[in-house]
């Protein structure tokens, strides 16, 4: 009986086969046939803040669970909102889990900072430089310039464990370039630094033109965006399997932190790594679903295609946290090259509040000597809202003391 059924079914089967030979079945018939392609197994309720799902099989995991299955591939990708501090703490519980499980075996690439800064990322683990000579010497607020707070745990979790930190990002000026001008534009010295840009992912073209529409119809800056996020994304895959294939990266795991959409759905950096150097591999994510009021302007409105692959293979459900860095001075300044001299004082700030000045040059915050900018981002990341601090400026030829109570 058992035997006589298989026969019948195969029968069937032959026959629709035949009968299905020449069809040509759209992606959109196809995704209302067997599901969202995106969320093939849709989840049994809602995620609620802290949940964490394994998308492929929709179902949710304990966040223990997860980092136990993630740390089997050589490596993770991890995808950031910049400014979400949930997003770092997800990145720097995945490169613990990685550190304990191999210990001295592994590495950590990171998107905001380039192989020309390898050197004082090199020092920063060693162990060689304090915060603010490390942040200088990085040039970091040139190079990325966002909050370094929002990265501190994870940049001192890697040098007290002695893990490298691989820079794995393009030179502005090469980003420059290519926004403004096709490859083949490019003068032969600037070509000469350019990776392997005929290697164009459709889904990731997809996903810049969904993005740009959202602004209006496409033009050339659309154009020019789209080589800016080949070039990103096959800058840094290059980078990290060059370290990966050197003698220092040889056997090591490497955790990848970089912007959620240069991981998402595997078409950015994954896809181009796995080109190069085919090794096993795992994207983790998280998603904002819980949005304060002050950040929905900073949501982004679009209508993105659906992609026949989950964004990730485990996304931590989370809330959009409002950072809360150091405190600011509200100061503009001219000329940096040797003295920061005060050009402009902002209304209301906590520099007019304790009485600077236009002309004043600023001398020390608490004692502490100021050079440059990265002196008093130093400084100032040092306090919070309610803290005082003494600063002195020089006046005219004049030392004077003034209290800061920062707000």
């Amino acid at each position: 009986m058992r035997r006589a059924l298989s026969h019948g079914l195969l029968a069937v089967c032959a026959v629709l086969m035949v009968a299905c030979a020449g069809a040509k079945v759209s992606q959109e018939s196809l995704a209302s046939f067997i599901g969202e392609s995106e969320m093939p197994y849709a989840p049994a309720r809602e995620p609620e803040v802290g949940d964490v799902l394994h998308m492929p099989t929709g179902l949710y995991v304990e966040q223990e669970q997860m980092l136990r299955a993630v740390t089997d591939h050589q490596i993770v990708y991890v995808g950031e909102t910049h400014d979400n501090p949930a997003s770092h703490r997800l990145q720097l519980q995945v490169l613990q889990a990685m550190a304990r499980r191999y210990p001295g075996q592994v590495a950590l690439g990171m998107e905001m900072f380039t192989p020309k800064q390898q050197a004082a990322l090199d020092r920063w683990v060693a162990g060689e430089w304090d915060e603010a000579s490390f942040l200088r010497e990085a040039t970091w607020l040139e190079i990325w310039g966002g909050d370094f707070a929002l990265y501190r745990e994870i940049m001192e979790f890697c040098r007290d464990n002695d893990i490298s930190v691989v820079g794995l990002n393009a030179d502005k000026s090469l980003i420059r370039a290519v926004s403004q001008n096709e490859p083949r534009e490019l003068s032969e010295a600037i070509q000469q630094q350019l990776p392997n840009m005929g290697f164009v992912d459709e889904y990731q073209q997809a996903m810049v033109e969904a993005i740009f529409s959202a602004h209006g119809p496409a033009g050339p800056h659309t154009e020019g965006f789209k080589r800016v996020q080949t070039l990103w994304d096959q800058v840094m895959a290059e980078n990290a399997a060059q370290f990966l294939g050197s003698e220092q990266g040889k056997g090591r795991r490497m955790v990848v932190i970089a912007g959620g959409q240069h991981v998402q759905h595997g078409y950015g950096i994954p896809r181009r790594l796995f080109r190069i150097l085919p090794v096993s591999y795992c994207i983790v994510g998280a998603e904002e679903i819980v949005v304060p009021e002050e950040k929905k302007d900073q949501m982004m409105d679009v209508d993105m295609p659906r992609f026949p692959m989950p964004a990730y293979d485990y996304v931590l459900y989370c809330e959009y946290e409002i950072f809360e860095g150091g405190v600011g001075l509200g100061v503009l300044f001219g000329d940096l090259e040797n003295k920061l001299i005060v050009e402009k004082v902002v209304d209301d700030s906590n520099a007019q509040r304790a009485g600077v000045q236009a002309g004043d040059q600023l001398r020390t915050i608490d004692g502490r000597s100021l050079k440059d900018l990265y002196d008093i981002k130093h400084q100032l990341s040092q306090n919070q809202s309610g803290d005082r601090a003494r600063l002195v400026v020089e006046r005219e030829g004049e030392l004077i003391e003034l209290e800061l109570a920062f707000q």
